[in-house]
């Protein structure tokens, strides 16, 4: 007998933190500082990331290191676009870091892309110039999840129609402007 789903709370199931808020000088060189211009459906966008020092992405690092498997997504002007990492070799300014934790990121990134959570996200978010969700907003967040062995199920059933459908994106992109492309 399956086990019912149960209302979890993401501060209580996983750690969820932010990004720096200052703004560190940039550089021509050094490690990338990504915000939420970077994240877009498609995943993390590193085209036109700014550069950091050595010294502003070590301190980044100790308030909100990201790992592989960490997800973040958009807290200040453009609020979501989720993406999980699959890269750690940067820092974050303006975005929630929700790291893998009890609920996995396979699981999870479905629920934050979800229509439930865009309109959390519409209900909460403040601001009239610049919208912005605030940390306790995203910490507060309450859900629906099932046993942690079906979330693992969802999540890598998800997972790969995502990627079945990038790979079908790539086929149309590609037929229609490279007629000679073998994807």
């Amino acid at each position: 007998m399956p086990y019912p789903w149960e209302q979890r709370k993401l501060s209580e199931t996983n750690d969820v933190r932010d990004g720096t808020h200052d703004s560190p000088k940039y550089h021509s060189v050094g490690h990338p500082l990504v915000t939420s211009k970077n994240l877009s459906n498609s995943g993390l966008d590193m085209t036109g990331v700014s550069l950091i020092s050595d010294e502003d992405f070590e301190a980044i690092n100790k308030r909100s290191k990201v790992d592989v498997g960490d997800i973040i997504f958009g807290m200040i002007g453009t609020i979501g676009n989720p993406v999980v990492l699959d890269r750690d070799d940067f820092a974050i300014k303006n975005v929630a870091l929700i790291k893998n934790g009890e609920v996995p990121s396979s699981f999870l990134i479905q629920l934050l892309k979800s229509p439930i959570f865009a309109e959390y996200i519409r209900n909460e978010y403040a601001g009239n110039t610049q919208k912005f969700l605030g940390l306790s907003k995203i910490r507060d967040y309450k859900y629906l999840a099932p046993s942690s062995d079906e979330q693992k199920k969802i999540g890598a059933f998800f997972s790969q129609l995502d990627n079945l459908i990038t790979l079908h994106q790539r086929k149309v992109f590609c037929k229609i402007n490279m007629p000679e492309c073998n994807i």
